[in-house]
């Protein structure tokens, strides 16, 4: 998938980069023709919300009843102009949910088309600010994180992958990628061992996963710690929600330049491309449905760690 990341890397390198251009772009590598393009202003900027779905062959566009996963890229921004020129670390997450988006799309036109459905969604903006954060600094983001999960985590997705740069941080020391446990309805579930296979066949090493704690679940605003943003999307859905970190052996800054790694991207959207394929067939689960229902029979719901203020 190296074509696909750097093809789209070109696109979004450059101060103006914006939804429309890319979803034209893909447009024309695919047969796509659902892709939603919103522009949302906020008090820091604006940036452009993108939406693609690749449809299934039994998916729920298609009045099927195939499962149907959503893959999100989640970041501050592309860049940091002009305080920094060019595209910086957290970008990478959007470029890797879209090269896999591009992929799934030229995967449908050349008859490959998976069983179920598939929902890509980022966002793109170029100028994004930062965010003071310790061991390096953080990206922000024109819109809060209230705003990005109205737009980007949607009801049909019955399951999440999100794809994050996580590299600010002494927790994750391996470079290429790594996946969160699962989580769910406020829960940290056991790490799926279909997932981990998954990620055995893609890398052909033995998988990483790292480490996540009751505060990187709970959503951002609340005073406490996050790791970063990469599990916000689980306080938004009720389907199980897994992380893709895009990492490294030290500590790199998301707003730093020159540090997107193609091919760990590359790594972290086959990783997305395949788990979307077994997943839509039925062939992988992110959680043990049973063991769940007697989780919450036990020990009752833990959805009050979903929402920010608790009375």
């Amino acid at each position: 998938m190296l074509k696909q990341v750097m093809d789209l890397f070109e696109i979004l390198d450059t101060p103006f980069a914006n939804g429309y251009d890319t979803a034209e772009y893909i447009k024309k590598q695919t047969n796509l023709e659902d892709i939603e393009i919103t522009r949302i202003k906020g008090a820091k900027g604006s940036t452009d919300f993108i939406k693609i779905l690749i449809p299934g062959s039994e998916g729920k566009s298609k009045g099927g009843k195939a499962p149907t996963i959503g893959i999100i890229g989640r970041l501050g921004g592309l860049g940091a102009r002009p305080e920094l020129t060019g595209f910086v670390s957290d970008g990478d997450g959007a470029l890797a949910a879209l090269s896999a988006g591009l992929k799934l799309g030229i995967m449908n036109k050349n008859g490959d088309v998976l069983k179920g459905d598939v929902i890509v969604s980022t966002h793109i903006c170029p100028n994004a600010p930062t965010l003071p954060h310790k061991p390096v600094p953080f990206m922000d983001s024109p819109v809060d994180i209230q705003t990005m999960n109205d737009v980007e985590v949607v009801s049909e997705m019955d399951s999440v992958l999100s794809i994050d740069t996580t590299k600010g941080n002494v927790i994750i020391t391996n470079k290429g990628i790594s996946i969160s446990p699962t989580v769910k309805e406020g829960y940290i579930l056991k790490t799926s061992d279909n997932l981990l296979e998954i990620m055995m066949r893609v890398t052909g090493k033995l998988p990483n996963v790292f480490a996540i704690t009751q505060q990187d679940i709970t959503p951002y605003g609340n005073d406490l710690h996050h790791i970063n943003s990469i599990l916000q999307p689980a306080v938004a859905t009720n389907a199980p929600v897994v992380g893709i970190a895009i990492s490294t052996e030290v500590a790199v800054a998301g707003c730093a330049t020159g540090a997107t790694h193609i091919t760990d991207v590359e790594l972290a959207a086959r990783f997305a491309v395949e788990v979307a394929k077994d997943f839509t067939e039925g062939k992988c689960e992110f959680y043990d449905k049973k063991e769940f229902a007697k989780i919450i029979s036990q020990y009752g719901s833990m959805k009050r760690f979903q929402s920010k203020d608790v009375n």
